[in-house]
Formats: C-alpha cells, sequence, structure tokens
C-alpha cells in the first residue's frame, strides 16, 4: 500500500525568505524522494507567497517545483492542490500544465478507509475583523478582475510586497507560538465542527506555520503542517498510521 503524503506553506518566491533557491531545491528533492511511494500528494495551501495568472502570463519561477508536480502527475500520482490565502489567483493553468486537482474550500474525503477534513485554513475560527474583510475582499470576483487589469509587473510587486509585509510585521518573521488549546483559533473551530460531523478521523491545516499534533476525541486527531521555510514538515498516512515527520537531507522517507 502506497504513503499519502500531506504538507503546505512553502511561500516560495517570498522577498522575506534570503534562501529562496535552496528553498525550492529542498521541497524539490523531497518530492523526489517520495515519487515512487506516494498514492497522493496533497498540497495544503500557500505553496507560493503569491501567485496570480494572467490570460497569457505566470509567475516567473519555479520551474524546479512546477515540473516536479507535472512528473509525479505524468507518472499517475495525484497531486492535490489547496488554494490559500496567499496563491488563491489561479485560474487553470495548475491544473491543464501540471495535472494537479484544485481545491478552493475545505474538502472532506476518504483515503484508505478514513475519513479526512483538509483545508489550508484561513478563515476557519479567525475573528480578527481586517483578516475576514481582506479575505473576502481577495476572493471576490470582481476585485480579481481589477487585479488582472494592472500589467503583471506591477501586480506581483504589489502582492509580493503585501505578503513581505505581513510576514515581517511577526517578531523575526516568525509566527506567533502555539497559544494552547482555548486560544488557538482552528482548534476551536475544530472542536465546534466535531459536534455535527462525528465521522471524521483526521482535520489537517496548513496555515498557522506551527507543527500540532493533538486527539480532540477518541476517535478525532488534528494535525497542523508547520511550513517549508524552516520547519521542513509533513504528514505521511500509510494506510493504518498517520505520522508527522521533518524532512532531513538523506534520510529515507517512509
Amino acid at each position: 500500500m502506497k504513503t499519502v503524503y500531506f504538507l503546505s506553506d512553502a511561500h516560495l518566491g517570498s522577498l522575506a525568505i534570503p534562501h529562496q533557491r535552496m528553498q525550492e531545491r529542498r521541497l524539490v528533492r523531497f518530492l523526489d524522494s517520495i515519487k515512487n511511494k506516494a498514492a497522493a500528494v496533497y498540497l495544503l495551501g500557500d505553496m507560493f507567497d503569491f501567485w496570480n495568472e494572467y490570460k497569457y502570463v505566470v509567475p516567473k519561477g519555479y520551474t524546479r517545483f512546477l515540473g516536479k508536480l507535472s512528473e509525479l502527475t505524468d507518472n499517475g500520482v495525484e497531486v492535490h492542490y489547496f488554494t490559500g490565502n496567499h496563491d488563491l489567483w489561479t485560474y487553470g493553468y495548475l491544473e491543464k500544465e501540471c495535472g494537479v486537482i484544485l481545491h478552493r474550500q475545505p474538502t472532506t474525503i476518504e483515503i484508505y478507509d478514513r475519513v479526512f477534513y483538509l483545508a489550508h485554513g484561513d478563515g476557519l475560527g479567525d475573528p480578527d475583523a481586517k483578516f475576514k474583510f481582506l479575505r473576502k475582499m481577495f476572493h471576490n470576483k470582481a476585485c480579481q478582475r481589477m487585479l488582472n487589469f494592472v500589467h503583471p509587473w506591477w501586480g506581483m510587486q504589489l502582492g509580493l510586497n503585501w505578503a513581505k509585509h505581513s510576514r515581517i510585521k511577526h517578531a523575526d518573521g516568525r509566527e506567533t507560538p502555539y497559544l494552547g488549546e482555548d486560544r488557538e483559533h482552528l482548534i476551536r473551530y475544530t472542536k465546534e465542527y466535531m459536534q455535527t460531523h462525528p465521522n471524521i478521523d483526521y482535520y489537517i491545516y496548513g496555515h498557522r506555520h506551527i507543527e500540532l499534533d493533538i486527539m480532540l476525541s477518541r476517535k478525532s486527531r488534528m494535525l497542523i503542517l508547520g511550513d517549508w521555510i524552516t520547519q521542513f514538515t509533513y504528514a505521511a498516512f500509510d494506510g493504518q498510521h498517520m505520522f508527522l515527520e521533518t524532512y532531513i537531507e538523506g534520510e529515507s522517507q517512509p
């Protein structure tokens, strides 16, 4: 039985990450190391720091990553791509050119007889009014069309600098440490969601940039996947067991 992998939050192209090329190559080496073991790969959002497609133009760069995704799908590995709050402006290129299966909303799916609830995690349980407003604006079709009226150079500069500002507003560019069950929005959201969806075995999210693996009931387990900026973490499910792992160069993967 082949393994199913989950990862998120590489933020490729970020102006706040000094080791961009090294970071992309490390991600590609990981994907290459699992290509013969993987039944599917789930990318749970924000793999790019900013991604916006125009009719005849896509963002410059990322050729190693996009090429590896294409190789995986060409070889029969399902690659599922969940849009996050940094890379939601995709309009067909990733599906047509790379063969990924795109998800714009949280998705419930059965994998090896277990039920998974998968989402990037942005907007789930977060009471921040400013973030809610920005998220609504980013998803608005009229606003998306207005962005695509801007010349690609200006549009990408606008998006990448917005993303950089979003990252460096945190101390040292890092996310807030784990706040505890009562203060983490995703945990609170998941506990509430569980009340009406008792059949779900695994809840898996990105977005938060922390590693978290917690049992919320005798049946339901919740994971937050960390990131591929400094942590290089991922989850692997072999049909019986779920592991939250760190990719270390040169080590074999499960």
